[in-house]
């Protein structure tokens, strides 16, 4: 297994111990859990920085890059609801396109291919990562106890955020979708 491959691993590793220190309590614990998700986000660009920079870019690293992302991501999402940070239905619309774009690259595999990351999934997970860590900024001040006047202006802000990432969420997986219709709509 190249280096490439164990940092994608060790991003789903990082994932579970991230949610691990998000839900103790404490500012000290909110702070280890975004350093980590902070390491696990840098692992996701190392990972293709090795692969590309060895020329060992695998088949394995091609399916499970994007799958670690899914872990580290959804994970965080899924605490923020339910810490009631972030609705559930904008949850729902990110988990929905995944499960879309993981069944093309399903069915893409059972026709041997191997489908990559585009550009816009790139991005979409760039806006993913600066709403979590928006969100770990967010419950460490609180967790500081600090009484902010305008608290609430900051959760509005996390919201419009997130706004934005369901929209890039939902703008990369259209396109994906439109780019590899032929898998799924029979062309060849």
């Amino acid at each position: 297994m190249n280096i490439a491959n164990k940092l994608t691993i060790s991003r789903i590793i990082l994932a579970g111990i991230f949610i691990w220190f998000l839900f103790i309590k404490g500012p000290s614990a909110k702070f280890t859990a975004m350093a980590i998700f902070l390491v696990a986000c840098a692992t996701d660009y190392y990972d293709g920085y090795m692969a590309r920079k060895t020329g060992d870019i695998t088949a394995f690293g091609k399916l499970m890059d994007p799958i670690a992302d899914k872990i580290l991501i959804l994970g965080a999402f899924l605490a923020f609801v339910e810490m009631e940070i972030i609705p559930a239905w904008m949850v729902m619309v990110i988990i929905a396109r995944e499960l879309v774009i993981t069944g093309i690259r399903i069915l893409a595999l059972s026709q041997k291919r191997v489908l990559s990351a585009e550009m816009g999934g790139k991005h979409k997970t760039v806006s993913q990562m600066v709403a979590v860590v928006s969100m770990l900024i967010f419950l460490i001040i609180r967790d500081l106890g600090f009484g902010f006047r305008h608290m609430e202006d900051f959760k509005i802000a996390v919201y419009l955020l997130m706004l934005i990432t369901v929209g890039m969420t939902l703008t990369s997986g259209i396109s994906y979708m439109s780019r590899n219709k032929d898998i799924f709509m029979g062309d060849k």
